[in-house]
């Protein structure tokens, strides 16, 4: 029997133009055989470690669908993402229903064997809330050679105790430091933002050397600025950039699908042009997006800023494979 004509896979757009190519269209799924060499989706659908309600992990199968609402081409530079990029989409990684110490584990796992076998792989993972950076990191510290620096974009250092609610969301680079995975003179945090933190915490993050771009330091120089003077401080003592994208980073008129919400964060413009520009930057090793939550969007507003950033990351490293 032949399939008939107008039966569409699963998924598919609704409507296709033959002349706008969508962003869908550059995923290319992988086989579990091939090698993965450049950018590669990652799902990690954690969210039960919130600390508040969170319904991000959805958000891998959001975005992924939202790919289809844009094309692969950026009026700036007159740039087609399909003339230069390889986007491979290696899946989710399968969480535990009720134990989130074996997601952890999970997660370090499959990073630590992709990563092991695929040298040239870029991992683009999708959050998932912010707990997840910790295994995420973990693992490549673990496969890499050479030391990773961290770039945050977060209203919130993360650097909560463990002893009063375990490993949660709130304490990834806390944990990272504690587990000397990561040095606090690794850790560049843009963003940080008033009444999103504590004095404790913001000396905590002092005394132990993170380097912190508040919203006023963002304003006052320009997130252009801020990103240079971040790649030439960590280019000076690490081998690899790794990126943590926590969406809560923008101001919540740009991100209504973010559990914690707040004024007076980066616009998304701000944000794109950030991650274009650092998409430009060969030491980047990996990055992710995290603390979405599609179930509490508005037109998945949201989500779209996370493919936004996919796409603009990319554009930057069109720029590399020229």
């Amino acid at each position: 029997m032949s399939k008939p004509t107008f039966l569409q896979s699963s998924g598919a757009p609704p409507f296709v133009d033959r002349h706008y190519p969508k962003a869908t269209e550059l995923l290319q799924h992988w086989d579990g055989e091939k090698k993965l060499d450049g950018t590669t989706i990652i799902g990690v659908p954690l969210s039960k470690p919130s600390i508040s309600h969170s319904g991000a992990s959805f958000t891998p199968g959001v975005v992924r669908k939202l790919m289809q609402s844009y094309s692969t081409y950026a009026v700036e530079g007159e740039v087609d993402l399909r003339d230069s990029t390889v986007l491979l989409d290696a899946g989710d990684i399968h969480m535990h229903a009720t134990d989130i110490k074996e997601s952890y584990r999970r997660i370090e796992e499959t990073v630590t064997i992709i990563l092991g076998e695929n040298k040239e792989c870029i991992p683009l993972f999708i959050g998932g809330d912010h707990s997840i950076s910790y295994s995420t990191l973990k693992a490549m510290n673990e496969v890499k050679t050479g030391k990773i620096g961290v770039i945050q974009f977060d209203a919130h250092h993360d650097l909560r105790n463990t002893e009063d609610g375990g490993p949660t969301n709130g304490t990834p680079f806390r944990r990272l430091l504690e587990a000397g995975v990561l040095k606090g003179e690794h850790l560049v945090q843009v963003g940080i933002r008033n009444y999103s933190n504590s004095a404790y915490y913001h000396q905590y993050a002092m005394e132990n050397g993170i380097n912190v771009y508040t919203m006023a330091d963002v304003k006052k120089n320009g997130i252009g600025e801020v990103i240079r003077e971040t790649v030439e401080y960590l280019k000076d003592k690490v081998e690899h950039i790794y990126l943590s994208i926590d969406i809560d980073v923008l101001d919540q008129a740009y991100a209504p699908g973010c559990p914690a919400i707040g004024p007076g964060g980066m616009t998304s413009e701000q944000l794109l042009e950030a991650i274009y520009l650092l998409g430009k930057e060969e030491s980047i090793c990996g990055l992710d997006i995290v603390e979405i939550d599609p179930t509490i969007d508005f037109r998945d507003m949201t989500s779209r800023v996370a493919v936004h950033c996919l796409l603009d990351f990319l554009r930057g490293r069109s720029v590399l494979n020229r």
